[in-house]
């Protein structure tokens, strides 16, 4: 199985302002352009918020390769829903829609990219702990989103491997050769994943 990327920039070592910014902070930067998708109703503030979180996402050194990575995966799908919403709403709308939609690919980008993701779970799960007394637990919450992390490039690259070796056969064109190949190796990394928990005692509820 050949690598792919996630959605969202690796962790590029460095020592820039904001790699240095506490977690909380980030995570803060990320919920609000969370809620700027939602309050915005004027596409150029959107886009000036995107043009600035660039700005800062290149300041960390991370490189402009890595960030027009992390935009590729959803550059299709921004398409379609920009042209769906332009032909629904008008283009004002589908542009304030494309533009939050990048402004939220790329806050979150700028948290990983200049943050270990081990650190990233760990603040996870501080976020969480409050929610124990629920009967929330920090630890599973954390390990979901660790598993959900691993899983969704190895799925992607599953896909593109079947749909490169279904175009090498001139079945490009037939969704069975596509889609059951790789539910076949989706249900098989699941298992393989829930072996692996199960025999080291992983997210097993605790007595």
């Amino acid at each position: 199985m050949r690598g792919h990327g996630f959605l969202l920039a690796n962790y590029v070592p460095g020592n820039s302002v904001i790699h240095r910014t506490p977690l909380a902070l980030k995570f803060l930067l990320v919920v609000g352009c969370g809620l700027v998708s939602f309050l915005v109703v004027d596409w150029l503030v959107s886009a000036a918020v995107l043009a600035a979180l660039g700005v800062l996402f290149l300041l960390t050194g991370a490189g402009t390769r890595r960030l027009v990575s992390a935009v590729r995966p959803v550059a299709l799908v921004l398409v379609v829903i920009g042209l769906f919403q332009w032909w629904q709403l008008g283009g004002p709308t589908a542009a304030r829609i494309v533009v939050n939609i990048l402004v939220c690919v790329v806050a979150a980008s700028l948290l990983t990219a200049t943050t270990p993701m081990q650190r990233i779970l760990d603040g996870v799960v501080s976020l969480a702990t409050p929610f124990r007394r629920f009967g929330a637990d920090p630890e599973r919450f954390a390990l979901t989103i660790a598993i959900m992390l691993r899983s969704i490039p190895y799925i992607a690259g599953a896909f593109a491997d079947v749909r490169d070796s279904a175009r090498a056969r001139g079945l490009e064109r037939n969704p069975r050769a596509l889609v059951l190949p790789v539910f076949i190796t989706t249900v098989a990394f699941a298992r393989q994943t829930g072996e692996a928990l199960a025999a080291r005692g992983l997210g097993d509820a605790e007595d």
